[in-house]
């Protein structure tokens, strides 16, 4: 009886540290490729499908880049006037994919469902219980010298509906992501 409450305690535990939302982030420079042979960066513009875009969507992309353009500063970069004056480029690609979160009925604790004469069955069917946001954000850097992909990182993580919670997501996941490139 013991192994058996160790064994389920143990599960839920691992079910529980599954489920915790974090950020996932991707990186793969180019070969050679060191941020700091770059002293001037600058913004390709960013276009959106309009009829998918939310209300705040143009306020999320001005954060984004704010939060790009301080943690680059911190890496010793400066933001160019314009494209024409950057040696680095940068490609912002961000989606934002609406998930539904679903369980499955059992046998146990659901009653079963009438089909007819005295034919109860027990078929286990998806329940919707929730929906929530999980937020891409990749970043493309560019050199235009060379017109090639110098680096290239993705962030993903389930997004808050909260504007201030997911201000603080956007900083965390740009931190951990700029801190991938190479120096």
């Amino acid at each position: 009886m013991r192994n058996l409450l160790c064994s389920t305690a143990f599960l839920l535990l691992l079910l529980l540290s599954a489920c915790t939302p974090a950020t996932s982030i991707q990186s793969e420079p180019a070969p050679g490729f060191a941020l700091s042979t770059y002293r001037q960066f600058a913004f390709m513009e960013v276009k959106s499908d309009v009829e998918n875009a939310g209300p705040d969507y143009q306020g999320h992309v001005h954060f984004l880049k704010q939060e790009l353009t301080r943690q680059l500063e911190q890496r010793g970069l400066r933001q160019a006037p314009s494209e024409e004056q950057a040696d680095l480029l940068i490609n912002l690609g961000i989606v934002v994919d609406r998930q539904v979160q679903t369980r499955e009925t059992d046998i146990i604790s659901d009653p079963p469902r009438y089909i007819g004469q005295r034919r109860y069955t027990w078929q286990s069917k998806k329940v919707e219980v929730g929906r929530y946001s999980v937020g891409t954000v990749s970043v493309h850097l560019v050199d235009p010298v060379q017109n090639e992909l110098v680096w290239q990182g993705t962030a993903e993580r389930v997004i808050s509906d909260k504007p201030e919670k997911l201000r603080e997501q956007i900083e965390k996941g740009i931190e951990q992501l700029v801190g991938e490139i190479p120096t």
